[in-house]
């Protein structure tokens, strides 16, 4: 798995992945809007217009094949912590690759840019997410009650957070025993 800048040829993809009802559902709490490839190609080019660097989006690519897209993002820096943001096509769920890409993305959080905490939120019934992030040492810190109105019905949005000393201890023993570095290559 690697994770590295997105680059104007992943834009056909990722415009079908913002816009499969069921992937943007998951990712958001509110509803679901469409966008248009066009737009997501003219703020593409606004961006990239701007130069310097791409900051902390990446493409989450394995074997070639971009399956994903992951962030951090809301970057507080007098209390050192960001927010994580993680999308995976449907094909690859359950298969260890989202575990896999937070886990790298908190190596660099903590290891590269020095942060304290990574924070995120999950509509409550989101299980397979919430697993996958507690594997990787976040911890539910509370909930905002009925916060959000998803398929029909008010959800709570669980909010979890993994300090940099949590990150450290917990996942490292998960990796080692699973044979990981936490680093793609």
């Amino acid at each position: 798995m690697l994770l590295r800048a997105i680059e104007r040829e992943d834009l056909p993809w990722l415009w079908e992945h913002h816009n499969d009802y069921e992937v943007d559902t998951l990712v958001n709490d509110g509803p679901p809007e469409p966008q248009s490839l066009a737009r997501l190609e003219a703020d593409f080019d606004r961006d990239t217009g701007e130069g310097g660097r791409d900051g902390t989006r990446f493409a989450i690519e394995t074997a070639g094949i971009l399956i994903g897209r992951c962030e951090l993002f809301d970057f507080d820096e007098v209390a050192r912590n960001c927010k994580l943001g993680i999308s995976l096509s449907k094909e690859y769920w359950g298969q260890g690759f989202g575990r896999e890409a937070v886990d790298v993305l908190l190596d660099y959080a903590f290891a590269k840019r020095n942060l304290e905490k990574v924070h995120l939120d999950v509509l409550e019934d989101n299980e397979r997410a919430i697993r996958a992030y507690e594997a990787c040492g976040f911890k539910e810190e509370g909930r905002l009650r009925r916060h959000a109105w998803h398929e029909g019905a008010y959800k709570d949005l669980v909010v979890m957070g993994v300090l940099r000393s949590e990150w450290k201890d917990a996942p490292q023993a998960e990796r080692e025993a699973e044979g990981r570095t936490g680093r793609s290559s």
